[in-house]
């Protein structure tokens, strides 16, 4: 049986990292196969991808940036998530095609035509793969910012300020109201092990509707 893509969105600072692998040793806990990987990255091309698009230092357009983050998920689909998924794995990504769509797109206010062409040509980059369930970690910026501090996180996301980052929340508020099936919002700034069990209950979900 074909494995289940989720994928994690959301502003960073949200703890989509360690809700992943909490998430993937609850899953393996259950017996499934789980792979857990991230974007841009899973791939080496990708991790340098990655170096490259998160350097404060190096100045990047918006189409130089989503360029890059499209060629760095053409290599994550094929090499990576589709074999898993194909093998049956239940794949966990730390972002995925909602994130471009969301930083490079609503973010940067492009209108609905442009819009169009970058969900367009992402389709194309991810050999038109989308996720079985999308969970958006989901608060306010000014309480992700003061994480990210504490974790001396600074790229350049970082650098653009608040207000760049209350566009990011905005933006995967609207995808997750036109996406509603696919798209789970979960409120980030509730504790650990609440965030975990309400993640764990959409997975639950979905592995239901799989059997």
């Amino acid at each position: 049986m074909r494995g289940k893509f989720i994928t994690f969105e959301g502003p960073d600072g949200t703890g989509k990292t360690t809700q992943i692998k909490l998430a993937a040793e609850t899953l393996r806990d259950m017996g499934y196969e789980v792979l857990e990987s991230r974007e841009p990255g899973g791939t080496k091309l990708a991790e340098k991808v990655r170096d490259i698009v998160l350097d404060p230092k190096l100045p990047l357009n918006n189409i130089t940036e989503i360029l890059l983050y499209l060629a760095a998920r053409s290599e994550h689909t094929e090499k990576i998530l589709a074999p898993a998924l194909d093998a049956g794995k239940m794949v966990l990504c730390d972002r995925f095609g909602d994130s471009t769509l969301v930083y490079q797109g609503l973010a940067r206010g492009l209108e609905n035509a442009q819009l169009d062409f970058l969900k367009e040509i992402n389709d194309f980059a991810s050999c038109s793969l989308q996720p079985d369930l999308t969970l958006v970690l989901d608060g306010s910026p000014e309480v992700f910012l003061s994480r990210r501090t504490a974790r001396g996180v600074k790229d350049r996301y970082e650098n653009r300020g608040l207000a760049f980052q209350e566009k990011i929340r905005e933006g995967f508020l609207t995808i997750a109201a036109s996406d509603g099936n696919r798209i789970k919002v979960i409120d980030a700034e509730k504790g650990l092990d609440t965030v975990h069990a309400a993640i764990m209950e959409e997975c639950l979900k979905l592995l239901k509707e799989r059997e």
